[in-house]
């Protein structure tokens, strides 16, 4: 089996926000990932003590024990449970009621000899190999499909959409939103390889528009993981002054890549 896994700040001088993990079990028989991205919150309050890196820690390290220790509960199941157990951790010092209360996208992926189970919450990508060749995208494409009238401030988009009926949701302090996660489960046949990206590394496809999902895909197995990252990042270079593509998004975002082929 071959895995790789890279994470990169967007910015060197500030934490990391992205979480990352692949967890082989002893058995040999299966594995897991987790790809968290830690919402920047604007300026201002948030209703917590805590960082954005403190909650995606939490989070996702609840995760990788619980999809790895608990192989029959479902992904959805894990991430209620996980959100429970890092609320849990700050309910008594933090207002989590806060629409800024810290929050992350999520990709899970668990694979066994049987199955290969998924979920996506939010816009990070999770891409699916079959063994023909064919990529599969498995995105949550809810925020995508908003009208940009309704994200044009921060107040709207507290209100209105996060987290909200007819909007997108993130993981946050509130369990029930598991059951909002995108989620699937394939025959292990029918899967030889999976990606999971951060929006900060999926900008290859949707906002520097250098090919399609297939085309990511390819780009990942032969350049590598940090290639993506790498090609990424001077897209951003070379856009940093027009702004074509990048419009009024920050510069340099966190970008993860994890990349598992069997």
């Amino acid at each position: 089996m071959r895995t790789e896994l890279v994470s990169e700040p967007g910015d060197p001088a500030r934490p990391n926000e992205d979480f990352a993990s692949v967890g082989l079990p002893a058995s040999g028989q299966g594995g897991v990932l987790v790809v968290l991205d830690g919402v920047t919150p604007p300026r201002g309050e948030t209703g917590c003590l805590h960082s954005v890196p403190w909650f995606t820690a939490r989070l996702g390290g609840a995760l990788t024990e619980l999809t790895v220790s608990l192989p029959d509960v479902p992904l959805a199941e894990a991430l209620s449970r996980a959100i429970t157990r890092t609320a849990d951790a700050h309910a008594q010092t933090c207002d989590l009621s806060h629409p800024r209360t810290p929050q992350a996208t999520a990709v899970l992926a668990r694979w066994s000899p049987e199955t290969v189970e998924y979920l996506i919450l939010s816009d990070s990508a999770l891409l699916l190999e079959s063994p023909d060749g064919t990529i599969t995208p498995c995105l949550d494409d809810r925020l995508a499909r908003l009208p940009r009238a309704s994200l044009a401030t921060d107040a709207l988009i507290d209100a209105h959409v996060r987290n909200k009926e007819g909007g997108f949701f993130t993981a946050a302090a509130d369990p029930s939103v598991a059951a909002r996660a995108v989620t699937g489960v394939l025959p292990r046949g029918e899967v030889r390889a999976l990606a999971a990206l951060t929006d900060g590394a999926t900008r290859w496809v949707e906002k520097f528009r250098e090919g399609d999902w297939g085309d990511c895909f390819t780009f990942v197995r032969k350049e590598g993981a940090q290639g993506l990252v790498d090609r990424v990042r001077a897209l951003e270079r070379a856009d940093a002054e027009e702004r074509t593509y990048l419009g009024r998004s920050k510069t340099h975002d966190d970008a993860t890549v994890v990349y598992v082929e069997w």
